[in-house]
């Protein structure tokens, strides 16, 4: 009977390690960062948490409950090159860089321009599309230009590329967290003027039922790509490899003739690493 105590303690040690075991393959299968179950050091191996917009139609948006938009589409065929899935999340643009980060999102997805002062946040893989500036206006205005803006009431979304604009052209702008609050001010005649990505400024005149207008447009001066946190640069390398092939597979030009139908391609314009050759939209189809 002595000998029943020291076995209770033997059974009870090796049940331990059998749940020590469990709990590290359990590990193993999720967030682990070991190299070889998730080398891109994701927040989930295998999956690619991207933080995106709700908001920003053909760009990034919701409809019927699913993350879509040219960006988020191309991120989806980029991730499938590379064997993930994406889960998107919806996000504020001003909070989105530092999030990414931060480690909140792997990827940051929202047409996001490339810029001096953004490298400081985060690392950005190549750039896959290019923009425009879009100047949108109440209906009536006389407003015809950007360089008729001078002592008006501009709005901009904070933290955007046009916020930056409008603050290097001493517009004093109003700044917004989203975009439907710079919607909302101009057809509330709060606001002279939006200084939008002309093809979010696009979509949002043809929705307002006649209130908006689109008086402008300028060519962007660099182009977007996705956002990683800094030094993650086997994620960002993995992401630049994808893109090329879904530059290569057509999906790139698929993608633009369906968001972007009729909008010129820049000739100067390559997107990804400007080595693979694009298709035109008629053979991608």
């Amino acid at each position: 009977m002595r000998f029943l105590p020291a076995l209770t303690r033997v059974a009870a040690l090796g049940a331990a390690a059998v749940l020590a075991a469990t709990g590290l393959a359990a590990c193993g299968d999720g967030g682990s960062t070991d190299g070889t179950a998730n080398p891109y050091g994701l927040l989930q191996a295998g999956v690619l948490r991207a933080g995106t917009l709700t908001d920003a139609p053909p760009n990034v948006y919701l409809k019927d409950g699913k993350f879509t938009g040219f960006d988020n589409d191309l991120l989806t065929a980029v991730a499938a090159k590379v064997g993930l899935k994406v889960e998107f999340v919806g996000t504020d643009f001003s909070a989105l860089l530092s999030q990414v980060n931060n480690h909140k999102f792997d990827v940051g997805s929202s047409s996001i321009t490339i810029t001096e002062a953004r490298k400081k946040t985060v690392d950005f893989g190549n750039g896959y599309d290019f923009g425009y500036f879009g100047l949108d206006v109440p209906a009536g205005s006389s407003i015809s230009g950007f360089d008729q803006l001078t002592g008006k009431r501009v709005v901009v979304v904070q933290g955007t590329v046009q916020d930056d604009y409008a603050t290097r052209e001493n517009l004093n702008p109003v700044r917004v967290p989203d975009y439907n609050g710079a919607i909302n001010q101009l057809k509330a005649g709060t606001a002279d003027a939006w200084i939008a990505p002309a093809e979010i400024g696009d979509k949002s005149a043809a929705d307002s039922n006649g209130k908006i207008t689109v008086a402008a447009k300028q060519l962007s001066p660099a182009p977007t790509a996705y956002a990683v946190a800094k030094g993650n640069d086997k994620l960002r390398e993995a992401l630049d490899k994808g893109l090329d092939e879904v530059i290569a597979d057509g999906t790139w030009s698929r993608l633009q003739a369906q968001y972007y139908p009729g909008r010129p391609i820049p000739a100067d314009f390559k997107p990804g690493s400007g080595t693979v050759a694009v298709p035109s939209p008629s053979a991608a189809s």
